[in-house]
Order: structure tokens, then C-alpha cells, then sequence
């Protein structure tokens, strides 16, 4: 005899989805039990699927709604509710309906009726987590009454990859969420402050829906290029920003990208780290053709910015020099002139200059103040030249690595 619960599920419209996983193919199982004997090991692999996610039922249930890819929360995020056609609407409205009740359920309601008196001793397990999920759903009496609150959500944080990670990267031909993204604080670089105020403004032209330019990030080695990109997310991510990190061989993909990207509600940075091209290289036509534009116009919510340590990002040779002699290209002058002036075609160009003394200095001071060192600032310079001396010379990232030691020689010698 099949659950009711389980004819329940089954009437599921738009949110199936809810079910494409380790947890939710534990629960089906077990609403498709008809004994007593596979019950309880349907149990038991459910059990052991929300313990691997340190997550309770509930919790589990409205995280996958919140994240759900489906008709609705893809339109719902270019229009308002009222201009979805109505039967669109009362499919969210049932498939709420249904989700409040498995939301509600016991285990023993799960079950048929034949084995409810052995199994009444069962619970949904919960856990004491830190982070429990704060939603509108939690509270919510009647679910029907809350798509709007859903659409605001599904509008303001987009769905599936994009709601649950800041940071994804490019890999094999698909968007892959980045964990644990870089923790850097945008606080932490100091030094520049020119290059940083003027990507910061440009970063909230983008977030504000103003047109915003691609920026180069010029510089020499650990002067902080790329952590300050990556500050950006820890600043504005709760703003909608998310941080899309492309490779150098991954760039003849950029215009995919780009289109998967065009029409989603979060602003982009396309991030491309250490940037150079070889000749005839082409992830340097990928790029030019998206800085340069095309017939497809460009996406108001997506910027790349990119780092290097060439200000000009195609090697030249002396032998790429037109020669009087050279005769297999008319033109010659011109690609030589297009391949120097392709960081032109970044409508920003920050320069981060070489540290001298007195800036790393400046930036050591800075780090260790954030992290409460107790050192006098006499030792703090005379150790931080010394390791600059002994490693690799003045830099951000010198400074940051030199902090990092001393706080552990600290904590240890406490």
C-alpha cells in the first residue's frame, strides 16, 4: 500500500527538483517502503544522509526550495508575479501546499497504515547547528500565501548554483561552485589606494545597474592585484555580486559564458588572473572579440577584470618586428601595433607599482595591527626588512606571508 504522503509527492508540478539529491532520494525511498524491515533501513539511510549534511529535515526542505531551478523561479526573476500566467502560479501554490505538509509530517506519517504502531517511537532527526537557516518559509502558517515572498527571494538572490556559492570557476564546459571561496578582506590592501578606490567605484556602477568597464590590473608580482578582486566579493556579495573565475586556456569559452550569465538578476566578474598571450593564441581572439563587442550587445550586469604582470599582454619578438625585406604580410605594422595596443582595449588600466621600503612598511604596520599583534614596532620593521631580505623582496604578499609566521611564532611563544 503506497503512503498518501507519497501520492502527495508524486503530484509535484515545478518543484521535482527538490528531490534530485542524496537526501531527498533517501526520503522517497522511504515513502515507497511496505514493511516494517525495509522502513526502518530507509530510516536508517535517511538518517545517515542528513547527518553527513549536519542539516535537519525542515532545514533541508527549505534550503531546496530556495534553490530550486525551475519555470517560476526562472521567470519570476524578470517579471512579477502578476504577469506569470496564472496556471504557472497555481502550480507554486500546490506544490507549496504539498511541501508545508511534508514540512509538518511525522515519521510514522509517512508510513501506510499497516506498520504505523511499530514505528511511532521515530523522529526526524535535528541537530544543534550554528547556522541554521533563517527563512520566511520557517514562520510562514500558510505557504500558498507566500509567493510573493518567494518570487522577491528567487528576484534578489537568483537559483540553484547561483544562490548557494559567491565564487564559481569555469571547468570542463560547466559553472562549478568554489566552497570555500578566498576569505580576503578588502580592508587587508593598503598602499594603493588610488587603484583601489577607483575599482571599488566601478565595481558599485556595476552593482547600482550603471555601465561599468572591463579593468586591467597591471603590477608587478604580490603587489595584491588579485586579492583585491577577490575582496570585492567579501564586500558586495551580499549586494548580489558573485565572482566567476576563468583560466587562460578556458577563455575561448567566454562568450558561452557570457550568454549563460546575460540574463540572471547577480552582477558578474568575469576574474581572468595572470593574463598574457602567446601569438595566434585563441583565448586572445575569445577576449577581443568580447571586450571589442560584436553583434550581440553586452550584457549590462557582467565585467571582466582581468590581472597581469605585462602591461603589454601579447609577447612580441624582435623577429615579430617588420623587416624591409618582410613581404608575406602588407600590414605588417598594424598587427604588431594591435597586438601592443590590446590592453587598450580594457576600459580601465590599474597600475600597482613595485613596494618600496617605506610602502611595504606601511602595509606590514597595517596587517599586523588587524591581526593585534603584541610586538613592539621597532622589532615589527627591523623583522619584517629582514624577511624581506631573506624571501622575496618588498611586496603585499611578502608582507601578508610575514604576518602570517609571526602571528603563529606569537601564539606559540604565548
Amino acid at each position: 500500500m503506497i503512503s498518501e504522503i507519497y501520492q502527495k509527492v508524486s503530484l509535484l508540478v515545478l518543484y521535482q527538483g527538490v528531490f534530485d539529491n542524496a537526501i531527498g532520494q533517501a526520503f522517497i525511498n522511504l515513502l515507497s517502503t511496505d514493511n516494517i524491515a525495509d522502513f526502518l533501513k530507509a530510516y536508517g539511510k535517511l538518517f545517515q544522509a542528513l547527518a553527513s549534511k549536519n542539516i535537519s529535515w525542515n532545514d533541508f526542505l527549505v534550503e531546496q526550495i530556495l534553490l530550486d531551478d525551475n519555470p517560476f523561479s526562472q521567470q519570476v526573476q524578470k517579471k512579477s508575479v502578476w504577469e506569470l500566467p496564472e496556471s504557472l502560479v497555481n502550480g507554486v501554490k500546490q506544490d507549496l501546499s504539498i511541501l508545508q505538509s511534508l514540512y509538518n509530517s511525522s515519521i510514522s506519517s509517512l508510513s501506510n497504515s499497516t506498520i504505523v504502531e511499530q514505528i511511532k517511537f521515530l523522529s526526524f532527526p535535528t541537530w544543534e547547528v550554528d547556522n541554521q537557516l533563517e527563512s520566511f518559509l520557517h514562520s510562514g502558517l500558510n505557504w500558498t500565501e507566500l509567493v510573493e515572498d518567494l518570487a522577491d527571494y528567487y528576484r534578489e538572490c537568483g537559483t540553484g548554483i547561483f544562490a548557494l556559492y559567491q565564487a564559481l570557476r569555469w571547468q570542463e564546459g560547466r559553472l562549478q561552485g568554489i566552497t570555500h571561496p578566498d576569505p580576503v578582506q578588502i580592508q587587508e590592501i593598503v598602499g594603493y589606494e588610488m587603484p583601489k578606490e577607483t575599482l571599488i567605484k566601478n565595481t558599485e556602477f556595476l552593482l547600482a545597474g550603471y555601465p561599468a568597464l572591463n579593468v586591467l590590473l597591471y603590477g608587478s608580482r604580490g603587489s595584491g592585484k588579485s586579492s583585491l578582486v577577490k575582496g570585492l566579493l567579501q564586500k558586495y556579495h551580499s549586494q548580489g555580486l558573485r565572482l566567476i573565475e576563468v583560466a587562460k586556456s578556458q577563455l575561448k569559452d567566454l562568450p558561452l559564458i557570457i550568454e549563460i550569465l546575460r540574463d540572471l538578476p547577480q552582477k558578474f566578474i568575469i576574474f581572468v588572473d595572470d593574463l598574457s598571450f602567446e601569438e595566434d593564441d585563441e583565448a586572445f581572439k575569445a577576449l577581443k572579440v568580447v571586450l571589442e563587442g560584436s553583434v550581440t550587445a553586452r550584457p549590462k550586469n557582467v565585467v571582466v577584470y582581468a590581472t597581469s604582470n605585462r602591461r603589454h599582454l601579447v609577447r612580441e619578438f624582435f623577429a615579430d618586428r617588420p623587416q624591409p625585406k618582410d613581404s608575406d604580410e602588407v600590414h605588417n605594422w598594424d598587427t604588431v601595433q594591435e597586438k601592443l595596443s590590446f590592453s587598450d582595449r580594457f576600459g580601465l588600466t590599474l597600475t600597482f607599482e613595485p613596494a618600496n621600503q617605506e610602502k611595504y612598511l606601511k602595509i606590514v604596520r597595517h596587517l599586523a595591527s588587524l591581526a593585534k599583534l603584541e610586538i613592539s614596532l621597532e622589532d615589527l620593521e627591523f623583522r619584517a626588512k629582514q624577511w624581506a631580505t631573506q624571501h622575496n623582496g618588498r611586496s603585499g604578499r611578502t608582507a601578508r606571508q610575514f604576518i602570517d609566521f609571526l602571528q603563529g611564532e606569537l601564539g606559540l611563544n604565548r
